[in-house]
């Protein structure tokens, strides 16, 4: 018996009026240097290509009918959003098991239509049936209560729109850009200009505009998932479109107006404090307590204090079509034979390693755990809470086998956006932005008003009402005070601590800085060093979640040097098979051009 989400059945029950919903499939990225025309890749008879068989959509059926099929459309692309996203990067490693079309991405090496992972096809079934939506909908009719229909999904339909647009340029560079639906050979023929990120993210940040604090379509849960995770914060959107285009302090503004207004106005939306730690009781290293697996169990309730913001709802059973591979990529599960395809790479085990777990025992003393412990429990421990192998006897093959275990992909949902990314996105904006020692706050003790006051402002007085704008107040956000057993109050630490202990008392996890430098130039060091740790942070906290690869692109474009992608990439083996990856890898990454995948 099915127990899980199926989006099929929610479309079922809105009755049988319905749109074809389908895919624009657009010219190689190559055949023109400026438009792309699309005729000769319509399918007509394809159950992706949307064929209207009514004008308007103009009933409240419509809206839950049209948005679910979209929803349906995301499915397709959620597992590509992760492992493109992961697999380029260096956190993420194959091994015997894994597919040649999976490899392929992992070393670069996609270079035609036959790979599964490479069809943009998917990405313009999502973007046709929005421009369909978009064009359609009577956004001007109202109900009996005087209450627009359509406003809530024309505003959560544009934000679906943006975002796919978005993953479309971090993968392929440019792209075609349609705005129009697309319902015959007629306007397929049209030619098209192409798009980059740039381009992309100038035209939504205007066409979202105003859309920002419209409520989101509440359809209640749909077989165990919250519908309230499906939608795609439009302040988050605008706050990624700035920081891609180097608008920092837009894109600071816009996370926080997020955080400020999440749960409603004059609310808080705190970091929490859980994480993976050593008990406090403890000065063996042999108790752990795990706050941070229980992250990527969310999807069931939204509730103020959910992690979670975002999610692509997948499918419960293979037969359905967009069942999410993830869960057996990532895990051994009797459906693959128990055989997992992503390991952990070399890179992201020493990146772990290396931090500093400071340990605050329950008498508040200070002690710092030692390296050399098994099991990637030495440093941060994230890595430890995410990932985990044992040995266990295959009675099938008669054989001792590595029994692999992802916290991360356990079910048949794919999480898009946490709250700490959110968060560290915000750092990275405040830092870029020229306040490195904001940034840092984000990173080591959380913010609260008492903190920015007393660590941000001093350092920065020239531009204290424009930081003024950033209220933590110290009632909602309340940092750790130490107490043993914890105050029921604290809702508040620094994402560092969420895997490295008690940072607040780390006296190695320290502010970079270099006194023998001044004026302009320390503030740079300070920003690219800052920079630096919220990169690793990063790495520590989203390792496996497809974030990596588009953050070392970012900042590799923000500095003007592609080396910083590629030395990464390359040493993801370790340093000592730097040159084995080089030979690996079938594109020379030192070259901007061979970041994306082609366009079949």
């Amino acid at each position: 018996m099915k127990t899980m989400f199926s989006i099929k059945d929610k479309i079922k029950a809105c009755g049988k009026r319905s749109l074809r919903l389908a895919a624009l499939l657009p010219l190689g990225l190559f055949s023109f240097p400026f438009f792309t025309s699309c005729s000769d890749f319509i399918n007509q008879d394809s159950d992706r290509v949307i064929i209207a068989d009514k004008d308007h959509l103009n009933s409240a059926e419509d809206t839950l009918y049209s948005v679910v099929g979209i929803v349906n459309k995301l499915q397709a692309i959620s597992d590509r959003t992760i492992l493109l996203g992961e697999m380029r990067g260096d956190l993420s490693d194959i091994n015997a098991n894994t597919s040649a079309d999976l490899r392929d991405v992992a070393l670069f090496n996609v270079n035609d239509t036959t790979n599964a992972y490479n069809s943009p096809a998917d990405y313009y079934a999502v973007v046709n049936n929005c421009n369909y939506f978009i064009a359609k909908a009577d956004t001007a009719l109202k109900n009996n209560r005087n209450e627009y229909i359509f406003l809530k999904e024309y505003a959560a339909v544009k934000a679906f729109r943006a975002w796919t647009y978005m993953q479309l340029a971090q993968v392929y560079g440019k792209v075609p850009f349609v705005t129009d639906p697309i319902l015959s050979t007629v306007d397929a023929d049209k030619d098209y200009p192409k798009y980059d990120m740039q381009q992309i993210c100038e035209y939504f940040l205007k066409d979202l505009q105003g859309l920002e604090t419209i409520e989101k379509p509440g359809y209640g849960s749909i077989r165990g998932v919250a519908s309230r995770f499906f939608y795609f914060p439009i302040y988050i959107l605008e706050g990624d479109m700035n920081l891609w285009l180097g608008n920092y302090r837009d894109a600071a503004v816009c996370y926080y107006k997020y955080l400020s207004t999440r749960n409603g106005v004059n609310t808080g939306y705190p970091t929490g404090t859980s994480g993976v730690e050593w008990s406090r009781t403890s000065t063996h290293w042999d108790m752990m307590s795990d706050g941070f697996a229980s992250f990527f169990r969310e999807g069931s309730n939204y509730t103020a204090n959910s992690e979670l913001v975002t999610l692509i709802p997948g499918d419960s059973i293979p037969s359905e079509g967009n069942y999410s591979q993830l869960r057996n990529l990532f895990n051994s599960r009797s459906d693959n034979n128990y055989s997992a395809s992503i390991v952990p790479s070399q890179s992201l085990i020493n990146l772990s390693a290396a931090q500093t777990y400071c340990h605050y025992t329950s008498t508040r003393n200070v002690i710092y755990a030692p390296s050399g412990l098994d099991n990637y429990r030495s440093g941060d421990l994230r890595l430890s809470s995410a990932f985990a192998t044992r040995k266990m006897d295959n009675l099938v093959h008669n054989k001792t086998i590595d029994y692999v275990i992802n916290s991360k992909h356990s079910d048949q949902n794919v999480q898009v956006y946490r709250r700490s990314m959110v968060y560290m996105h915000l750092a990275e904006a405040l830092n870029r932005a020229g306040f490195p020692r904001f940034a840092f706050e984000i990173l080591k003790n959380g913010l609260n008003d008492e903190g920015i006051q007393a660590n941000v402002i001093p350092y920065y007085k020239n531009d204290s009402a424009w930081i003024a704008q950033f209220s933590f107040p110290s009632n909602m956000y309340v940092r750790r005070s130490g107490a043993y057993p914890a105050l029921t109050s604290e809702n508040t630490m620094g994402i560092h601590s969420r895997g490295c202990g008690w940072s607040e008392y780390n006296e190695r996890y320290v502010m970079p800085d270099d006194s023998t430098l001044t004026g302009d130039a320390r503030l740079q060091y300070q920003i690219e060093h800052v920079e630096d740790l919220i990169m690793d942070e990063d790495a520590l906290e989203f390792a496996f979640e497809g974030q990596r690869y588009y953050d070392l692109m970012r900042v590799a474009l923000r500095r003007g040097n592609p080396a910083y992608l590629a030395d990464k990439i390359y040493g993801r083996r370790g340093a000592d098979k730097v040159g084995e990856m080089r030979s690996l890898i079938g594109k020379d990454l030192y070259q901007t051009a061979n970041w994306y995948l082609p366009l079949p």
